[in-house]
């Protein structure tokens, strides 16, 4: 059931995924679909069938707890997390992508559904076919023809409106690897490093994403963009129309205020 090869299976995560399978009814591990330093995601099965992605985060390198400091320190959500206990920080982290991908899922981001946070791991959609996770946008553009890249383009641009707008976050690493394409539409992944508009560093981290949309988009794909700063206050755009409810008009007000100071 479990590859206890690797370095991933501690006892303490080992425990807490058979906890994960008992809640969720899953019936086993099917394999690796991706592999990074910081956690493994892995292809799960339900007992009835159904296809999840469970991501389990690593035991923190001092490097990793470095790094993402910058996006828990600020955050009001996160104020009080004690950033000197290494098991507490990564828990926390596990905890920051599932409230973000929940925040995004409810405001009509489309991203992979979030089923559970436990520990260090999280459950969500599976985003594929066939026992295979969708392809990253990096893997898949150089297959897909000038017309279909332009439309990806807006449509890379029309989710991270979303995101901005009706979610009130800022994704803070969106770009081609970032993205899974599936049936002619992008997924968005990877959001634990998302931060909220009252972040102090919510501004750069904006501008660095619109500028990696049309890096990408504009100089590798060679698709005809407006330059970033139009790109920019295209998706600074809100509407109410568009995000209704009290989470809405907040991120509206702060993407006004943002653009006011």
């Amino acid at each position: 059931m479990f590859e206890t090869v690797e370095e991933v299976w501690d006892r303490q995560t080992l425990l807490a995924a058979y906890e994960v399978m008992r809640r969720l009814r899953i019936d086993r591990f099917a394999g690796v679909v991706s592999a990074g330093k910081e956690a493994r995601v892995y292809r799960a099965i339900g007992r009835r069938g159904e296809e999840y992605a469970v991501k389990i985060y690593l035991t923190v390198t001092a490097e990793f707890r470095k790094s993402i400091q910058k996006y828990l320190l600020g955050d009001p959500r996160f104020r009080n997390v004690d950033t000197s206990n290494t098991k507490k920080l990564f828990f926390a982290w596990a905890r920051k992508e599932f409230r973000n991908l929940k925040r995004m899922y409810e405001a009509g981001v489309r991203v992979p559904r979030p089923y559970l946070v436990y520990q260090n791991i999280i459950v969500m959609e599976f985003i594929g076919r066939g026992g295979l996770r969708a392809p990253t946008l990096r893997e898949a553009y150089r297959e897909l023809e000038p017309g279909e890249l332009e439309e990806l383009a807006w449509e890379a641009l029309r989710q991270y409106r979303r995101i901005l707008c009706c979610a009130g976050l800022v994704h803070a690493d969106f770009s081609e690897y970032n993205l899974l394409y599936l049936d002619g539409k992008l997924y968005v992944i990877d959001v634990a490093q998302a931060v909220s508009l009252e972040h102090p560093n919510a501004e750069d981290f904006l501008r660095h994403d619109i500028w990696n949309i049309h890096r990408f988009f504009a100089r590798e794909a060679g698709i005809g963009l407006p330059g970033p700063e139009e790109l920019l206050g295209w998706v600074r755009r809100c509407s109410e129309e568009e995000c209704p409810g009290e989470r809405g008009r907040r991120a509206q007000q702060l993407v006004e205020a943002s653009q006011e100071s």
